[in-house]
């Protein structure tokens, strides 16, 4: 299987989370003028495909440029969370749909918002796991999990209690997932390197995903 892109491409005007400064992409340098092309970007930690790290939202969290590079790449599944109802996926929804076994070291879960990208549908009604979820999940020790919605947490929620859960156990989150709908339904390796500035709380990600013939679920014991 090749490469699957699993990332939104950054631009101006694109979808932010409300409060986040617009993305802005200006010309530094011109062909015609200077003979060679160069930009300037200016877009917040937080912006399109990214992660977040336990900095985000932990006094005293590690930030992604502490963590290793290789907690950024591994074994991974997709769970489809469609369907579901309800606002919020409990713990026996969440079971239900882990059919694959053993564990991975990244969970991705397609809830179906992405398609809703560049909307305002986009920022209501997704699908966020419970807290008892969240921790069953959190207790299987991946790595990392990600969404193909703006946020993991109810966009109303102060408190962030499911990136808390995930956060405080190093557990990456990655938000604004796309194309889930192209991933196998069988163990895949998956990559989402953040870029490497110093004291980063979150950075936008290149996510993408392969099948490998090598790539197993870590099995328990």
């Amino acid at each position: 299987m090749p490469l699957i892109d699993l990332s939104h491409i950054i631009e101006e005007n694109m979808p932010v989370y409300p409060g986040t400064e617009p993305v802005k992409i200006s010309p530094m340098s011109e062909m015609d003028r200077d003979g060679f092309v160069e930009k300037t970007i200016v877009l917040g930690s937080h912006v399109g495909t990214h992660m977040d790290a336990p900095a985000h939202v932990l006094a005293g969290g590690k930030t992604l440029d502490q963590l290793p590079i290789d907690h950024f790449a591994g074994s991974a599944c997709v769970l489809d969370l469609r369907g579901l109802g309800g606002p919020e996926i409990n713990l026996q929804a969440l079971e239900g749909r882990m059919d694959q076994g053993g564990s991975f070291e990244f969970y991705l879960l397609r809830t179906g918002w992405s398609r809703l990208w560049g909307s305002q549908g986009y920022f209501q009604g997704y699908p966020v796991l419970s807290p008892e979820a969240a921790r069953f999940l959190a207790g299987l020790g991946p790595k990392g999990v990600g969404v193909d919605a703006i946020s993991i947490d109810d966009l109303d929620s102060s408190e962030l209690p499911i990136h808390r859960i995930f956060l405080s156990r190093d557990i990456v989150i990655v938000e604004n997932l796309d194309h889930l709908e192209q991933l196998p339904n069988e163990p895949f390796k998956f990559c989402c390197f953040p870029l490497k500035f110093k004291g980063a709380d979150g950075s936008p990600v290149r996510a993408v995903a392969e099948k490998v013939s090598d790539v197993h679920a870590r099995m328990p014991g």
